[in-house]
């Protein structure tokens, strides 16, 4: 646990040497889409689509289907509520842009897939959705910006009963409730 927790402390501070312009600036005109690529590839994704060249994050982003904010579920393993390196990257780009824009809110939907018992699987939805919100709270997010509630196998994206469906079941969405 001491491992994850220097982690999660070097990427925090290396988010805020290279997410914070030496001036600030409110300049969203650029509607948010600064270079770069999405999750899961080269580079942090912090300056990635979504982010402006200032290095915030802007509002036209969560809708812009282009913009790495466009995607807005992290999933997990099987039994699971360690989030991965990719999911990392995503919450760490929602944190931003949460904490630059304190009227949004985010509820953070637990999901799991079919087997387990319906109690065990609240449980773990529950677990997933709370390391979630653990995560953007440590980046600085507001805890009234959040809220976890857990879904267990209730909602299914796949109503399947084989590995790909379970797969996409096991999952956390972060869905905003306000925003400008």
């Amino acid at each position: 646990m001491n491992v994850f927790k220097a982690l999660l402390v070097l990427v925090f501070s290396v988010t805020l040497l290279t997410g914070c312009p030496s001036t600030p600036s409110r300049d969203d005109s650029n509607g948010g889409r600064g270079g770069g690529a999405g999750a899961g590839s080269e580079g942090s994704g912090v300056q990635g689509q979504g982010a402006d060249m200032s290095g915030g994050v802007s509002a036209m982003s969560l809708q812009d289907p282009a913009s790495t904010l466009s995607k807005r579920v992290i999933y997990f393993d099987y039994n699971s509520a360690a989030i991965s390196d990719e999911g990392r990257e995503l919450i760490d780009l929602h944190a931003q842009y949460l904490s630059a824009h304190p009227e949004s809110k985010v509820v953070l939907e637990g999901h799991t897939d079919e087997r387990g018992s319906r109690e065990y699987n609240i449980a773990l939805g529950e677990r997933r959705a709370a390391a979630v919100q653990k995560i953007m709270q440590l980046l600085g997010v507001s805890a009234t910006q959040l809220q976890a509630i857990s879904f267990g196998e209730e909602r299914p994206v796949d109503p399947g009963h084989m590995d790909d469906a379970w797969q996409a079941n096991r999952r956390v969405e972060l869905l905003y409730t306000e925003h400008r």
